[in-house]
């Protein structure tokens, strides 16, 4: 696949696509809730991480949390592709507290020397802004060391990019949070990340399709895709992509890969990608961190 590239602050590039608009990358995250041990899930896991990787789904998008490290670095093997041809982004949750340690640990998992993005996972083990701060510093010691090549934060509000931005050197590249039709981030938040060359990515991005299929973009995406010849969720692709933002995009079924593929081929019309983001910011639905959140916050 010719998947485009997005520009990051730092001079570095990341695919826009590796099942993400402009970026669809393809996450690992449908094993986070293996059970350890489970060899025919992490079998399983392989062979689909490796198919991917032979489909030119070169951007994985990895976290610590998720578990399945290991896997991905046996499907990275297995496929045979350079290790330059791919895009690995990691996160770093539990291991927070030595951030450095817990890079290291991954990098072994994985079997790579670097990866190309490296995320702080969530930003609630902040309890002030000088916490942000210091998480920060190590990540930016990171990237200087060549262990990271990109770094950035995902699930940051604006009070902890804020908090982050007060100490930082190098400002984080990317922030990776939900972001979806029915989720598209009150205040203008996404237009400021990228006013501030802070380039977004998205999970969850499928969720009008498969978590709120009721919704009321039920009429207009069927239409849409009708008209395109595509499923629904190629069409939320490219939504996404259209908007400037990286999508991730998990699957535990092969041929969703080549139904995912399906939104590089296709050009949503302004009135189209109108339509969906009008008629999705009718409603609101949240899938992560809902406990953290008023009902109707859209933050």
């Amino acid at each position: 696949m010719d998947i485009p590239l997005l520009r990051l602050r730092d001079g570095n590039q990341i695919p826009l696509w590796s099942a993400n608009d402009l970026e669809l990358a393809f996450g690992t995250g449908t094993a986070w809730f293996k059970d350890v041990g489970d060899t025919t899930f992490s079998q399983g896991l392989v062979d689909l991480t490796k198919a991917a990787i032979e489909k030119g789904f070169y951007h994985l998008d990895c976290a610590e949390m998720y578990g399945t490290e290991e896997e991905v670095g046996i499907a990275i093997k297995e496929s045979g592709v350079p290790r330059e041809k791919l895009f690995i982004t990691n996160k770093v949750a539990q291991g927070i507290d030595d951030i450095e340690a817990a890079i290291d640990q991954s990098l072994q998992k994985i079997q790579t020397d670097y990866f190309d993005l490296y995320l702080i996972h969530i930003p609630f083990f902040a309890k002030s802004d000088e916490d942000f701060q210091r998480a920060w510093k190590t990540m930016e010691g990171i990237q200087k060391s060549g262990k990271a090549r990109s770094i950035g934060v995902s699930n940051y509000l604006r009070p902890h990019i804020e908090a982050t931005l007060k100490g930082a050197t190098s400002p984080p590249a990317i922030n990776q949070i939900e972001y979806h039709a029915y989720l598209q981030r009150g205040d203008g938040y996404v237009a400021w990340l990228q006013d501030n060359e802070i380039q977004v990515g998205s999970f969850k991005g499928l969720t009008p399709a498969f978590r709120a299929p009721d919704g009321p973009l039920r009429e207009p995406l069927a239409r849409i895709a009708k008209a395109h010849g595509v499923t629904e969720a190629a069409v939320l692709i490219s939504w996404i992509m259209r908007n400037n933002v990286v999508a991730v995009t998990t699957t535990t079924k092969l041929a969703r890969l080549d139904e995912y593929a399906q939104a590089l081929k296709i050009k949503l019309t302004e009135e189209e990608v109108k339509e969906i983001t009008d008629v999705g910011g009718t409603y609101h639905f949240r899938t992560s961190w809902g406990e953290r959140f008023a009902e109707d916050d859209r933050s």
